[in-house]
C-alpha cells in the first residue's frame, strides 16, 4: 500500500506533469507565432522596399514640378509688375490729353450753348422791337 508521502509525491508528479504539458504546448504555439510573425516581417520587408522607392521617385517629381511652379510664380509675378506700370504708362500718356479734350469739349459746348441762348434771346427782342 501506498503511504500517504507516495501518494503526495504520486500527486505531486502528476501535476508536474500536467504543467510540463501545458508548458509544451504554450512553447509549440509561441514557435508557431514567432515563425509567422517572422514571416510576415520579411515580406513587409519585400513589399516596403519597392514602395519606398515609389515614394522616393514621387518626391523627386513633385520636388520638380514645385521648382516649375516657383518659376512660373516668379514669371507671372513679373508680368503682373509689367502691367501695372504699362497701366501706370497708359494711364499718364492717355489720361492727360483725354481730360484736356473733355475739358476743351465742355468748353466748347458751354461756348456753343450761351451763343445760342444769346441768339434765341436777339431773336426775341427784334420780333418784340417790330
Amino acid at each position: 500500500m501506498l503511504t500517504a508521502g507516495d501518494v503526495a509525491a504520486l500527486i505531486a508528479a502528476v501535476v508536474w506533469t500536467v504543467l510540463v504539458a501545458f508548458m509544451c504546448v504554450v512553447l509549440v504555439k509561441l514557435t508557431r507565432l514567432l515563425s509567422e510573425t517572422t514571416k510576415v516581417v520579411a515580406e513587409f520587408g519585400e513589399r516596403a522596399r519597392p514602395m519606398l522607392d515609389d515614394v522616393a521617385g514621387t518626391v523627386e517629381r513633385t520636388g520638380a514640378s514645385l521648382d516649375r511652379v516657383e518659376e512660373i510664380t516668379a514669371n507671372v509675378a513679373t508680368a503682373t509688375e509689367d502691367v501695372s506700370t504699362v497701366t501706370a504708362l497708359t494711364r499718364s500718356v492717355v489720361a492727360g490729353p483725354l481730360v484736356k479734350a473733355a475739358s476743351f469739349s465742355y468748353g466748347v459746348r458751354r461756348v456753343l450753348g450761351q451763343r445760342r441762348a444769346l441768339a434765341l434771346v436777339r431773336g426775341r427782342r427784334r420780333k418784340a422791337r417790330r
